[in-house]
């Protein structure tokens, strides 16, 4: 009886210990829950402060550097013909890692390009998400290689290593030539099609640039080529060789710009703090825009203060045809607590708007594949395009106010009319935030 009851413990406890401790990591959350600074006041540098790009550079290792230059695009009607020109374009070599991708159109199209670029003899790397682009597996991947395309898939999903099945590359790289680049929250998939403001056509927003910052794009995509397949590829036909003092000399006035490639750890992440910086930083104007919003409380506390502070604070999330019903929930749990304090929240209308960006005081600006949201921001590898840029602030501050036309703003008074049901619902989804 003893023996046995020795070998039951053997047993038992090392899976329970491993049970708890996968239990743990899963459900595991972001430390950051104040930005102070060393003023009087104890408040961080503004993002106008000449402090705030070597802080920023310091806390999220993306290295700003002046010579890029950024184009807004929105929605499927904007950024598929400027995707494609560039794919048709280049000369050298197609880098491409896809989150979300699904059979159609754009994904027929995207692929009949980068056949015909293969064949002509450009150097051409598809790495598309084990998870969110599956559908693309079979016959798809199978035209694009015997084209010379080498293709490959992210964290393919094993029993024996689920640890990795919960970390997704949630990020959208594109680099033609290793000169222009394309991040934002745009799939391979006909619903970005149209211009986002029909019920069947995504509102999204992407960006295209040209810069320093495509190469910090292309080693966001040598770093996931190098997991999915063991090959880490260096050389001038991925990154685009280094200018002349001349030249540089040249870029000095060119926009101020860095892209963010934020990974998960197992403590404070680069995303994380990115968002952190972003919000505390801000004095007058904070404008969001986020498809999954679902803030933890600290972060709810990062707004609350900012609004306290006088900012002006917006948020623009998606009403009932959010694609992840639950996240409209788990978004409608907080909204008590931030109206209250003046945040302001607005639901857009026409369609699901999926965009990820920032734009604060006329000035800082983020855009790409962040969600605000557990998962991005513990979990998920990302891309952001961040930039301190007068001319794309107010080009991105212009696109939000177009689309709060298009939105309903929520009110106190209404929000607290919501029936038992919706109540509940956002009850249990809070109490699920992290897994989200």
């Amino acid at each position: 009886m003893i023996f046995w009851t020795v070998v039951a413990l053997l047993v038992f406890l090392p899976v329970a210990g491993l049970a708890l401790v996968g239990f743990r990591f899963l459900t595991r959350g972001t430390p950051v829950h104040r930005v102070s600074g060393s003023s009087r006041t104890a408040e961080p540098p503004s993002v106008e402060s000449e402090e705030f790009p070597a802080n920023f550079e310091l806390h999220t290792k993306a290295g700003f550097s002046h010579g890029n230059d950024a184009t807004v695009l929105t929605c499927g009607n904007e950024t598929y013909p400027a995707l494609w020109a560039a794919l048709q374009g280049a000369k050298r070599s197609i880098t491409m890692q896809m989150y979300y991708c699904a059979p159609g159109v754009v994904a027929d199209r995207c692929k009949a390009i980068l056949v015909e670029r293969a064949r002509a003899g450009v150097k051409v790397l598809f790495l598309r998400d084990a998870f969110g682009a599956a559908k693309l597996a079979g016959a798809y991947e199978d035209e694009l290689t015997a084209a010379g395309v080498e293709v490959a898939a992210f964290r393919p999903v094993k029993w024996w290593a689920l640890d990795k099945a919960y970390t997704r590359a949630h990020i959208r790289v594109v680099v033609v030539d290793g000169s222009v680049g394309f991040t934002g929250g745009f799939g391979l998939d006909d619903k970005w099609l149209g211009d986002g403001m029909h019920e069947d056509q995504w509102r999204d927003t992407t960006v295209r640039f040209t810069g320093p910052s495509v190469a910090q794009l292309q080693a966001t995509f040598a770093s996931g080529w190098a997991e999915a397949t063991g090959n880490l590829i260096t050389g001038d036909a991925w990154f685009h060789e280094a200018e002349s003092p001349a030249e540089q000399e040249a870029d000095e006035e060119g926009m101020l710009a860095a892209l963010l490639h934020a990974a998960p750890t197992v403590g404070s992440t680069a995303a994380e703090r990115f968002m952190a910086l972003s919000i505390a930083c801000s004095c007058r104007e904070l404008f969001i825009t986020n498809a999954y919003f679902v803030p933890d409380d600290d972060f709810c506390a990062f707004l609350e203060h900012a609004a306290d502070r006088g900012v002006d604070v917006r948020i623009l999330v998606t009403n009932e045809m959010n694609d992840v019903k639950s996240t409209v929930y788990g978004a409608r749990s907080v909204y008590e607590r931030l109206l209250r304090k003046k945040v302001r929240i607005f639901e857009y209308e026409p369609a699901m708007n999926h965009a990820k960006t920032i734009v604060a005081d006329d000035l800082w600006c983020a855009i790409g594949t962040l969600n605000f949201d557990n998962r991005s921001m513990a979990f998920n590898d990302e891309t952001m395009f961040v930039s301190l840029d007068r001319g794309l602030a107010k080009r991105m501050r212009a696109i939000f106010m177009a689309d709060l036309e298009r939105s309903r703003e929520v009110t106190l008074e209404a929000h607290l009319r919501r029936g038992i049901r919706s109540k509940v619902l956002e009850y249990v989804v809070r109490k699920l935030e992290r897994v989200l």
